[in-house]
Parts: C-alpha cells; structure tokens; sequence
C-alpha cells in the first residue's frame, strides 16, 4: 500500500474563501439596474456575468475534488475490513 497523505481541504481557509469570493461575484444584487440593457449572446448583462460565475465556481469545485482531496479510500476500506 501506498504511504499517501490523506489531505483534508475543509480545514483549509483559501478554499473557503475563493468559493465565497466566486459566489458573491456571481450573485447579481450588486449589478446596477441597468444592466439589463446590454446584451450578450441573448442573455442580459448580469445573467450573462451570472452564468460564467457559475461555470467558474463549477469548475473550481471540479479542480478541488480532483487536486486537493486524497482520501485513500483504497486504504480506509482495508483497514476497516482488518478490525
């Protein structure tokens, strides 16, 4: 078996932080009323910002699940099956 660290990302604070950043940036109450004006692709300005937040925040959780979670499952279900 391998000797692979088991990393815990919940107890890291920039996680946390950069997933409140994305989501408050991508919350639209802080756009200004007219932002409904300027068009992209068909969606108004801040559903438009809204959407690549969202695609943002989705990539980032993808990136955190694949980088920085090492849960050894291989190795947790071993030992349980030992006791």
């Amino acid at each position: 078996m391998s000797k692979r660290k088991i990393k815990e990302p919940v107890r890291k604070p920039w996680i946390w932080i950069v997933m409140a950043v994305i989501v408050i940036a991508g919350v639209p109450f802080w756009y200004s009323e007219d932002a409904i004006e300027p068009f992209i692709f068909g969606f108004p300005y801040w559903a438009f910002i809204s959407l690549v937040f969202m695609l943002l925040l989705c990539v980032y959780l993808c990136w955190l699940s694949l980088t920085q979670w090492n849960l050894i499952e291989e190795e947790e279900d071993g030992r349980k099956g030992d006791e």
